[in-house]
């Protein structure tokens, strides 16, 4: 699980992302993320609305399993970053790790977050 000094919500944190971050955008998710200078570390957000998955415990499992990849990657990340995760379909809950791991990968190369290696295993 990610730690909570590297998980972030409030309004006006993600209306500066929203605002101001590069965007990657799929199908299943888009990815918006920014240099924050005044932070010494990365922060993560995942935002799952109620119109993708009805259930509580259906938006808290894709939030989950987002975290989880995120947090592989979390030390490889370099600067510190303020990334939100933004997820459209419910397709999330149910393919396999490897593949949205690969996809979220790719999300966060075209949002210009630098990972610093190729994937970890």
């Amino acid at each position: 699980m990610l730690a909570q000094e590297n998980r972030f919500h409030g309004h006006a944190s993600l209306k500066y992302v929203y605002r101001n971050g590069n965007v990657s955008r799929s199908r299943l998710f888009v990815v918006k993320a920014i240099t924050n200078s005044r932070r010494s570390h990365t922060r993560c957000s995942i935002v799952v609305s109620k119109k993708v998955l009805k259930s509580a415990v259906g938006r808290n499992r894709v939030r989950r399993r987002v975290y989880h990849i995120v947090h592989e990657f979390l030390p490889h990340i370099h600067d510190a970053q303020d990334i939100v995760v933004i997820i459209y379909s419910a397709e999330v809950a149910t393919m396999p790790h490897t593949e949205l791991r690969a996809q979220l990968l790719m999300q966060l190369s075209e949002a210009k977050v630098a990972v610093l290696l190729a994937q970890p295993e």
